[in-house]
């Protein structure tokens, strides 16, 4: 087999703890960057794209940032639609006021918009924690959506009262607007998700992670050891809030090129919490898995029975999906809690030690 460790020998300590400590695995990323940056590129056409590769990436985004917050640290959120609404109305005025910086640098800083409102919305968590957090996040959902709404500073006093995405360029190269490619706007989303990617996985795995999964595990013991709830809990809020309204930002000026705010509604959320659940809990790779699985279901769902002369309509597609959808959160919660990205990790710990038993 080629998935092997035999010979490679880890001559310290942060050999040993890195995230991709077998070559196989560096390898694998390689390709698969290969493949996003050189392949699709070459052979994608419009339809996949903008309908499935830029939505994917999109809410692998924001899944990671739930995940962060409900998966690392154990703190449940049905607020993920809101922050991303924060993150795509921000970037929205950031590009009214100051029209002539680069559209990729606010929304990036629109996140840090969201960032500051989850932490605000963050507070109660620290009495509050369970089915009551996700209450308050709830009433967080509800308020931000009246906002969006009944506030027409936001969306520029538009009377259609919808984000309406202005045409924006990067050295003379389209990047928002109808003018935009849907390769110009894949490559910009894919730069985006990967670097914070990167980033994520980065913190997961340095101090900070630790202090979350310390929380997580057993918020009094943490506390014990001298880990501070208050800035523990708040960074963390801070963090998944702020790729919460990145991935925002991204839906609206990047993929829909215009959204009204029924798009950050409470579904969104729970597409969100669905995607961490069934693609794994306090994996980053399953937020990819999760968002792979409950976003391109749908359109399978509806293309490949109708190549094989079973064509379905686009509503019983729909209806479908929340069916396998509902059976599968059912499934994982009682066979496999930790998801998809479990069942990859058992999957290569097997390739590991094969043919010897696991």
């Amino acid at each position: 087999m080629l998935y092997r460790e035999v010979g490679q020998y880890k001559s310290s300590y942060a050999a040993d703890m890195a995230v991709f400590p077998i070559l196989q695995d560096r390898i694998g990323i390689a390709v698969i960057l290969v493949i996003a940056y050189v392949v699709f590129p070459l052979i994608g056409n419009d339809f996949l794209l903008n309908t499935i590769l830029i939505p994917f990436l999109i809410f692998s985004l924001a899944a990671i940032g739930l995940n962060l917050l409900t998966g690392y640290t154990g703190l449940l959120s049905l607020g993920t639609g809101a922050f991303m609404g924060v993150g795509a109305y921000a970037c929205l005025k950031l590009t009214t006021i100051f029209p002539h910086v680069n559209i990729l640098i606010w929304v990036l800083v629109s996140g840090l918009f969201s960032s500051a409102v989850g932490v605000l919305f963050g507070l109660p968590s620290l009495r509050i924690k369970g089915f009551y957090l996700a209450v308050a996040t709830l009433a967080a959902q509800f308020f931000l959506e009246w906002c969006f709404i009944r506030i027409p500073w936001l969306y520029n006093y538009s009377v259609s009262g919808a984000i309406e995405v202005p045409l924006r360029t990067f050295m003379g190269v389209p990047m928002t607007g109808p003018t935009a490619t849907s390769l110009t706007r894949y490559l910009a989303v894919l730069t985006i998700v990967v670097v914070l990617t990167w980033v994520a996985s980065n913190i997961v795995h340095g101090r900070i992670g630790r202090m979350w999964m310390s929380v997580r595990d057993m918020d009094l013991a943490a506390e014990l050891i001298g880990i501070r709830l208050f800035r523990t809990k708040l960074l963390a809020f801070a963090v998944s809030s702020f790729y919460c309204g990145v991935a925002g930002a991204m839906m609206v000026f990047l993929w829909y090129g215009g959204a009204e705010a029924e798009v950050f509604a409470i579904d969104q959320s729970f597409l969100i919490l669905f995607m961490v659940i069934i693609g794994g809990l306090g994996t980053l790779i399953g937020s990819f898995f999760g968002s792979a699985l409950i976003y391109i279901l749908p359109i399978g769902l509806r293309l490949i029975p109708g190549n094989f002369g079973v064509p379905i309509r686009p509503a019983a597609a729909e209806q479908l999906t929340f069916v396998i959808v509902g059976a599968l959160i059912i499934v994982f919660l009682v066979v496999e809690p930790n998801g998809l990205a479990r069942l990859w990790q058992i999957g290569k710990q097997k390739l590991r030690v094969w043919p010897f038993p696991y």
